[in-house]
């Protein structure tokens, strides 16, 4: 393999890589701070309830109170429409938003 090769094979490789990265969504440590409103009714530390269910481990329970599976369409869904006395936040935080506060909710 020339170096011409290597170099744009390497070029496009790293390319990718990115490309990859850039498919993330959400930054967990924004997430955190958007949490803090939800903090008044959800613990983030523990599965025990306060006025809305414990959120701890999430993303790794067979369901949700709900009765669906915990994945990122279903979180969003719930945290959009609310509903059992949670209030809707579909007008009140934006996508990004939501998108950090899923990605936090991931780390509990």
């Amino acid at each position: 393999m020339n170096k011409c090769t290597l170099v744009t094979v390497l070029a496009l490789a790293c390319g990718s890589a990115l490309a990859f990265a850039g498919d993330k969504k959400g930054d967990a440590e924004k997430g955190k701070e958007v949490f803090q409103q939800c903090s008044v009714c959800h613990n983030a530390d523990s599965t025990e309830k306060k006025m809305g269910p414990g959120l701890k481990g999430l993303f790794s329970r067979e369901k949700m109170n709900n009765g669906k599976k915990p994945n990122e369409a279903n979180v969003r869904a719930k945290v959009d429409e609310g509903g059992n006395g949670m209030p809707a936040y579909k007008e009140m935080l934006s996508d990004d938003e939501k998108d950090d506060l899923i990605a936090y909710l991931k780390t509990l």
